[in-house]
């Protein structure tokens, strides 16, 4: 891919992303709501997704809602955690884990956290321990790639001892289905939210949720909202394939391409690897510059890579930032509470040629802001 074929800046971001030209294509078509090709995309959209989550459609389901991916995980939540005896468990090490406890807070939901530092992984045991010790959690809701520092947890692992003690366990996976392995039923996940606009390199508009279907059923009457209510939405979509309120028809279109490509491209094995590869390309750049890594070796993934800031007065972020947008690249500013850090987003219809344009101009943009830096170590 090379940088003079693209029109746009490219996005080293999370989400949203730079999408490929087919899918920005899609979007060039105008369906009603209640068109019935329209609604063949939905239903296609939504067996495609089961079949890339490896679940049986006969004991998952995916539920479609309209609005950003915080949107469907407040949705989740809501509908996930009964109104009488319910309580959840979050286990924060990061902005978006610390989200998920702030909607419980608002829905004045009862809700317990697990905090750690936010370049430390969620550690399985301290979830058991809490789990033994307090009856009253019926259920745990964690994130699996932190999307403020990159951070995977071990959703695995803790997944199973949700279900040992017979909980139910809800999982935030915006930043990584779709590049990421997720044995949704195997890891007894029951409730799964991501977004269109993230690893399945859709555009936003919309987020799915993937549970059980008992789960499901259990939720009636649960919700909070009434537009983010995701029973009722499933049931509306089970008896006439409809959104219940406007949806975004666009959006869907270009998804629906954009399932299309994942396939073509070998499913997320294959695109795991390519992410990995501009990890891989961006981590060594970055380390010849002289930029520092947030996380340590063990715990970095390969969606989002966090940088320290330089140890130079010279050195502003905006500045920085500005110059590489003005150089035809966008990244994103850190947020985290213990650092100061900017992010860079390995995700995307980037590859690795594409990574090393960004490194390229970012050396520029150093020697613009006279920022000397020493090389540092490559990372194995």
């Amino acid at each position: 891919m090379p940088r003079e074929s693209w029109k746009d800046k490219i996005l080293f971001t999370p989400g949203p992303l730079t999408t490929s030209p087919a899918v920005k294509t899609a979007m060039l078509r105008d369906l009603g709501a209640r068109d019935a090709d329209f609604l063949k995309i939905v239903l296609d959209v939504k067996k495609r997704l089961l079949d890339l989550a490896e679940v049986d459609g006969d004991k998952y389901t995916v539920v479609l809602m309209q609005g950003c991916g915080s949107m469907g995980v407040e949705a989740a939540v809501g509908c996930a955690v009964p109104k009488k005896g319910g309580k959840l468990l979050v286990a924060i090490n990061g902005a978006y884990g610390k989200r998920i406890s702030d909607m419980a807070r608002v829905m004045n939901m009862p809700v317990e956290t697990l905090d750690y530092p936010e370049n430390a992984p969620v550690k399985p045991e301290d979830v058991g321990e809490r789990l033994k010790n307090d009856d009253g959690i019926t259920h745990v809701a964690m994130v699996h790639c932190e999307t403020a520092s990159g951070i995977f947890n071990p959703v695995k692992e803790v997944g199973k001892i949700v279900s040992k003690r017979k909980r139910v366990f809800i999982v935030d996976a915006m930043s990584s289905f779709g590049a990421a392995e997720i044995k949704i039923d195997k890891w007894d996940i029951r409730w799964l939210v991501s977004s269109a606009n993230k690893c399945v390199e859709g555009v936003p508009g919309f987020s799915f949720v993937i549970v059980e279907n008992k789960a499901l059923a259990a939720s009636a009457g649960n919700a909070r909202s009434l537009c983010l209510d995701l029973h009722a939405q499933n049931e509306d979509m089970r008896r006439n394939g409809q959104f219940r309120y406007t949806p975004p028809v666009h959006a869907v279109l270009a998804f629906h391409r954009a399932l299309l490509e994942l396939e073509a491209e070998g499913g997320v094995e294959a695109r795991m690897k390519r992410y990995r590869r501009n990890c891989r390309t961006l981590r060594e750049g970055m380390a010849e510059l002289g930029f520092e890594e947030y996380l340590a070796p063990d715990d970095h993934g390969w969606i989002i890579t966090s940088f320290r800031y330089p140890r130079n007065t010279a050195f502003s972020f905006d500045n920085f930032y500005n110059l590489l947008r003005d150089d035809g690249f966008v990244i994103y500013p850190g947020k985290v509470d213990n650092a100061d850090l900017f992010r860079v987003g390995n995700v995307g219809r980037i590859a690795p040629s594409d990574v090393s344009c960004l490194i390229d101009a970012m050396r520029r943009s150093l020697a613009k802001m006279g920022v000397a830096m020493a090389p540092g170590k490559i990372p194995e």
